[in-house]
């Protein structure tokens, strides 16, 4: 222990002798470090982000979704199943379902006339299921079914073809057809990309279904359940066959998920980015290695008479070779944290990463596995940056002090 003890006494005074060399030499440690510890982090929320994009799609980790057909084509009574899935969702408990009727078409009154415009009936629920995100407003509730005039969320462009008016300002859409009446708009979806000019209103299930006693024809209904992972492949089996049993011959009921957990490959490009990130870093702290490899040898040459009067004075071997790896291990080490505490600090701010990546909404923590990351990266970077210099150093013997 004392030995050990005098070797960092050692390497802690040599790292005061050559401050500006030390320095120099770590600035490049301390940006590989930190470029090291930012691209394991930024692959993090990346992770998180696709999940979030992927959830806006096909649901969250993991959504089951239940659709009725009949074999030959006959209609199907939708309520009569709705009423029997409402019974099944009381007994299994499930806390997050939603109804969603899709392929509808609805005449609507514009400023330029009456256009037909593709509608979703969905329970408040789907909000957060797929992570719908608002430009401006909120999403629909349940306690809005009571209201006289429905609330209904509308696409930005369908938004734009109404003037724009704020939500606060309740702007309201006026629908034909057999739903026709006054609806307000409480509520903004984004443009999902440029060029994106889909005309959609989305109505609360309950209350277009107070309005109309059935659901229109061409309306392509299903229901979506939320599980934990760790349940739905237990749930899923049992929830087809209870939902099955006493169906009329010729009916089909189908769960599957939709989820992007479920997909063939989905951990796969999560693995395949994670190595690409990895390997980038990786080249980035091997390039911070040899440059300090580099210098460390370059001034070893330099401190040949120093060492050989160490010896001279009964420096042992073991003492010189600790002196000489510590000082790099301890250097690297204080440059490591300082550029693990620069990404912290930066990263940390939810501002960067919301810039980073736009629309991401639960920012994680910054992950500690980044830091340890980093931390292990500097500490075998300065191993191996002390280890060559000091068998180096090992070499160098009384009389190399006199030549120099």
């Amino acid at each position: 222990m004392t030995g050990i003890l005098g070797a960092l006494s050692d390497a802690w005074s040599e790292i005061r002798v050559h401050k500006l060399r030390v320095l120099l030499s770590l600035i490049g440690i301390a940006v590989s470090v930190a470029a090291l510890t930012g691209v394991v982090a930024i692959s993090e929320y990346q992770r998180q982000f696709q999940a979030e994009q992927s959830d806006r799609w096909g649901g969250r980790a993991a959504t089951l979704v239940v659709t009725i057909s009949s074999d030959d084509g006959a209609p199907v009574d939708f309520d009569a199943f709705d009423e029997r899935f409402t019974g099944v969702a009381e007994r299994f408990e499930f806390s997050h379902t939603a109804r969603i009727a899709q392929g509808m078409v609805v005449p609507v009154q514009l400023p330029d006339g009456i256009v037909d415009v593709n509608s979703r009936l969905i329970d408040p629920l789907y909000s957060q299921i797929h992570r719908e995100q608002l430009l401006e407003g909120r999403w629909m509730r349940d306690a809005d079914s009571d209201a006289l005039a429905p609330p209904v969320v509308i696409t930005e462009a369908l938004w734009d073809r109404i003037g724009r008016t704020p939500v606060a300002q309740h702007p309201t859409l006026t629908l034909a057809g057999p739903a026709g009446g006054t609806y307000q708009v409480v509520g903004v979806v984004p443009r999902q990309g440029f060029g994106d000019e889909e005309l959609r209103v989305d109505i609360l299930y309950d209350a277009y279904r107070a309005r109309v006693d059935a659901l229109p024809e061409g309306a392509w209904p299903q229901y979506e359940i939320w599980l934990g992972q760790g349940q739905v492949d237990e749930i899923a089996p049992v929830l087809a066959m209870d939902l099955r049993a006493g169906l009329p011959e010729g009916q089909t009921v189908s769960v599957s998920r939709s989820d992007w957990a479920a997909q063939p490959g989905a951990l796969d490009a999560q693995a395949t980015f994670e190595m690409v990130t990895g390997g980038i870093a990786a080249v980035i702290l091997a390039l911070g290695a040899l440059s300090l490899i580099n210098i460390q040898l370059v001034a070893m040459r330099q401190r040949v008479r120093e060492i050989g009067v160490r010896r001279a004075f009964g420096a042992t071997s073991g003492r010189v070779f600790f002196s000489v790896f510590l000082e790099s291990l301890v250097a690297t080490t204080v440059a490591g944290l300082v550029g693990i505490a620069i990404v912290v600090a930066v990263l940390r701010s939810d501002w960067v990463v919301t810039s980073l990546f736009y629309g991401i909404q639960d920012i994680p923590p910054f992950p500690m596995r980044a830091a340890f990351v980093g931390l292990a990266a500097s500490i075998l970077v300065g191993a191996v940056a002390g280890f060559i210099p000091a068998l180096v150093a090992l070499r160098v013997k009384v009389i190399d002090a006199i030549r120099f």
